[in-house]
């Protein structure tokens, strides 16, 4: 069976297709500035590259073009929208109501609308993207993977915070945690790697890209992770500041004369490594500013790799131990000098890095030394294997 998988932003739309049968990746793409002037899909399939610049207004429009590059005779790789047999979405918010993937009906579909206050860039973008595959491909099971989904298992003293109860009750304020499909493919994938079984391990899982979040999993379950109510909780991330003191808010409101949705907005656009640097979000261009000497820019770069730092440390007392660190995603996989940095001064909890493995590593592998009690493995993410195997069992 030949899978569609999307990924639909505010003013984006990422979409794969994946053979099942050998789960390789047929074709992929990305359509961006959708709705905004200067619209660009550009699409990857039998090692050619074909570019559509045209205005598409709204995801429907996007679907439409990405679903013609997709039966193209020229650099297609279907016969007809009739070989694809599902539709995989990731969804960023579940809210309480999904703890695991699920086919896509009206019921699915009024649930991931009630959880747009708490999603409100990502959770209208994703229903746009499924109403687009409903009128394009009416006949087509599609299914919902949601980012929330694996955090679920996470107990009520790592869920809840310590506000009045009828803030959780009514309005169901808690911690969520994202990039859950993420952390659920690493935890488990690293385990196969090593040869091992998930039960009766401790694992600590890093997705450390432009947004950043880590996971305590215990058995192959979440039992803690970093991000919050939205994604701006955690660690020092590209553009958000990560945690802070709740009252900072009402403070910069107070003296700028702002209001709370803009301070929140400066908080998750124009804080992070962006803000404290004064220079960029990417850490490429923060790394090489600190390397040349500007002392913001190393700043940036030590309160990045302290945060995480502090996180590792707090699952390990959380879980009563470690047994497997994970660096994954874009910084994760490429970055060695801040999984350096992450680790170090860490010995003392039986984790030690081989710097040779370490430097430049950009695959799959343990980057741990031969004697470290604690296994330090990079693993690349692959979360549209994770969506398109859920689709798969789900619609057989």
């Amino acid at each position: 069976m030949k899978i569609l998988i999307l990924n639909a932003g505010s003013s984006s739309l990422k979409y794969q297709v994946m053979e099942m049968d050998t789960e390789e990746v047929i074709a992929k793409g990305l359509v961006e500035r959708i709705g905004i002037e200067g619209t660009k899909l550009v699409h990857k399939a039998n090692g050619k590259v074909f570019e559509l610049a045209k205005d598409m207004k709204n995801h429907v429009e996007a679907i439409k073009y990405t679903l013609e590059a997709l039966i193209n005779s020229d650099h297609g790789v279907l016969q007809s929208m009739d070989e694809i047999g599902a539709v995989g979405h990731r969804v960023l918010h579940g809210g309480e109501k999904f703890s695991g993937s699920v086919v896509i009906d009206d019921a699915v579909i009024e649930a991931i609308k009630e959880n747009i206050p708490l999603g409100p860039l990502h959770n209208p973008a994703n229903l746009m993207g499924i109403q687009a595959c409903q009128e394009v491909l009416p006949t087509t099971p599609q299914v919902a993977v949601f980012d929330t989904a694996f955090h679920q298992t996470m107990p009520k003293k790592a869920y809840l915070y310590g506000v009045p109860k009828d803030y959780y009750e009514r309005l169901k304020v808690r911690r969520y945690g994202f990039h859950g499909t993420s952390h659920r493919y690493v935890s488990k994938r690293v385990c196969e790697f090593l040869g091992i079984h998930q039960e009766g391990t401790k694992i600590i899982t890093c997705h450390l890209g432009n947004g950043s979040s880590l996971a305590a999993v215990v058995d192959g379950k979440c039992v803690d992770t970093s991000m919050g109510i939205t994604p701006l909780e955690g660690v020092l991330m590209g553009t958000r500041s990560g945690d802070l003191d709740p009252a900072v808010v009402q403070f910069i409101a107070n003296n700028d004369n702002k209001t709370v949705d803009e301070v929140l907005d400066i908080l998750n656009k124009k804080s992070g490594l962006l803000g404290m640097s004064c220079l960029s979000s990417d850490s490429r261009d923060v790394e090489t500013a600190a390397d040349e000497g500007n002392e913001d820019a190393i700043v940036a770069r030590e309160k990045q790799s302290y945060t995480v730092q502090k996180y590792v440390g707090a699952y390990a007392a959380a879980m009563g131990g470690v047994d497997i660190i994970v660096f994954t995603a874009g910084i994760g996989e490429n970055n060695s000098d801040l999984r350096a940095r992450v680790l170090s001064g860490l010995e003392f909890m039986g984790i030690k890095i081989d710097p040779k493995k370490n430097d430049g590593f950009r695959s799959e592998g343990i980057i741990s030394a031969d004697d470290s009690r604690v296994k330090v493995v990079v693993v690349p993410t692959n979360e549209e294997l994770v969506i398109a195997q859920d689709t798969l069992e789900l619609v057989q």
